[in-house]
Formats: structure tokens, sequence, C-alpha cells
């Protein structure tokens, strides 16, 4: 591959730092590197690749000689400096929210849809976590069988909340074997112990936004308009890597056989399904993974043609981090 300049916007944070790992991990070609974040991060040392590399303060100047810029700075960030980025000749990759539903802006899982990538004008959004682990599973499905409905019902890990939200965790479960009342601060309500069914911000049609944008995403994604998909966005205490739980209703019938083939040689997909043997995705045993591992297919009895599948994916690797790179990649 021909060596890039390249920026990582947003270096300091979780999905930054996942980032320049996977970078370094992949052995991306670079000529060179520039790490930015806000203001009051300039200055501080990261080691990437033997090197202490100097953390540079956000602004409109920054992407002068940059041939591919890769975001995770928050919405408000990405919505004022990837167009400056891409003005100056780079290419943008954006992790947050800000451009997926831009119809002007290519939507990609590569496994999925790597064709769209070509479609871009200087900004490729990178989808939600959520939605990244679940198209991976849905386009072998949908390509022989034609999805008609989705329901799907996530379990999200507080790393998709960034990095203080993972210490709020921590902290509340040593407060709660200390005896202590928990510090409520990233959460509507206490996360250690508990399961909080709010992640975003709610809609008028009482969903979250978090939910609506696997609804969207997903038929962006997969081009077809016609899937109807519904969510239910649920925060639990675990560190790292988001569980689904999918029933999948399909216009022609396939087996559960059928279904458990189609995902063994799926792109980016491990399938993990031997029930017998206590063996199924779990993240205890899968974060730092790159794959999106999938088990407990069954034929759902409610209806005759619906599969039920669960799966999990690290969201900070392909969820974010991993599925940008790999864009990058493709460019």
């Amino acid at each position: 591959m021909e060596k890039k300049n390249i920026a990582v916007v947003g270096a300091t944070g979780a999905v930054g730092q996942k980032m320049l790992e996977v970078l370094e991990q992949r052995n991306f070609p670079f000529n060179s590197i520039r790490l930015l974040a806000s203001e009051r991060s300039a200055g501080k040392k990261i080691s990437f690749l033997g090197q202490e590399l100097t953390v540079e303060a956000l602004n409109k100047d920054s992407f002068q000689g940059i041939d591919i810029a890769l975001f995770s700075a928050g919405a408000a960030r990405s919505k004022e400096f990837a167009p400056i980025a891409a003005a100056a000749g780079a290419v943008v990759v954006d992790n947050t929210s800000q451009f997926r539903m831009d119809p002007n802006v290519p939507l990609v899982v590569p496994e999925v849809n790597a064709a769209d990538i070509e479609k871009h004008k200087g900004i490729i959004a990178n989808p939600n976590c959520s939605t990244i682990g679940m198209v991976l599973a849905l386009n072998p499905i949908h390509q022989v069988a034609k999805i008609k409905r989705v329901v799907v019902s996530t379990y999200q890990s507080v790393s998709g909340a960034g990095a203080t939200a993972i210490e709020e965790l921590k902290t509340q479960v040593k407060d709660w074997v200390d005896g202590k009342d928990l510090v409520v601060d990233k959460f509507q309500h206490p996360i250690a112990f508990n399961c909080i069914p709010h992640i975003d911000v709610f809609m008028d049609n009482g969903y979250t936004k978090e939910e609506m944008k696997m609804v969207e995403e997903t038929k962006k994604i997969l081009g077809d308009d016609s899937i109807q998909v519904t969510a239910t966005c649920v925060r639990v205490p675990v560190f790292f890597a988001h569980s689904e739980s999918l029933t999948i209703e399909t216009e022609k019938k396939l087996s559960a056989a059928e279904v458990k083939e189609l995902l063994s040689s799926a792109p980016g997909i491990c399938l993990l399904d031997d029930p017998e043997n206590n063996q199924y995705p779990m993240p205890y045993d899968l974060a730092g993974r790159d794959e999106t591992f999938v088990g407990r297919i069954r034929e759902d009895v409610s209806h005759p043609s619906s599969i039920n599948l669960w799966l999990v994916s690290d969201n900070l690797r392909k969820g974010a981090a991993l599925n940008a790179v790999q864009i990058a990649e493709n460019l």
C-alpha cells in the first residue's frame, strides 16, 4: 500500500488510543502521523511504535499535508473540523454520528459495502458500534434470503461511553464492596450491578437516539430501506465488548444449519456455537478480539421464517477503531 500522512483527531480518548493501537498492530503504511486533541490535552506524550509523540492542539491549520484523518473527538468537533480537513485535501474517516445519515457521505463496514468508499467526497462515516456487529451478521443472511424485519436488543459495555465511564464503573464496584454510597456522574443511574435501558437521549417516538441509529444505519449500509428494524439498547456493567440478541425474519425460510453455514464463512465473523459444551460468545472472553462472534443460532419457535442468534463484538475495536483503520486501508 502507498504510504500516507495520517492524523488522529481525539488521540487521547478511548477510541483514539485504540486507533493508535490498531494502526501499530496492523503495520499501517504511513510516512508521518500527527496526534490531535483539545487544548487541554496538547503537550501530552503518547508512545507509538517505540517513539514518544507529542499531542498537538486541534485547529484549522492542523491538516496541511495530511492524506487521511481519523476522527473520534465528538460530533461537535467533527462538524467543525471534518470539512476543514477535507478542504485541505485529507480524506476524513469520522467515527462520530455527525455525518452517518448524510446522503452525500458513505457509511461503511468494509466487509459489507467497501465499494461505497469510492463514492466519498472527502468524508466517510464509521457506523455506530452496535450497528457494525449487527450488519456483519445480517449481510450474509440478507444476500440469500432477504431480511424483512430485525428485532435487536443490545447489552452495551461502559467503554462505549468513553474512558470516564470505565472509571465510573470501577469506582462504583469498589465503593459498593466498601459499603459506600455510589456516586453517579456519567450515567443516569448507578451502572455497577445494574442495567440501564437508556443510551443517548430519548426521541419523540419513545426510542433513544442510540436505538434509532441502529434502525437507520442498518438500512443505509445494507442498501435496502425495506428492512424493518426495531431496537432496545441497554447499558450493562461490562467494561469492553457489546452483546446483542437478534431475531431475524426473512422472506425465504432458512434453517439454523443453513445460517450457521453462511456465517461460518462470512468475513469478519467467527462462529462460536456449541451450547452442549457451554460454548457461546461472551464479552468476558472476547474483549480485545477483532472478529464479531456469533452463536446461539436457532430457529424461532414463534415464527415459521425467523432465526434467533446472539453476537458479541468489541466496541472499541471492530465497533470503532478497527473499522476506521480498515476503511483507511481501503483508501
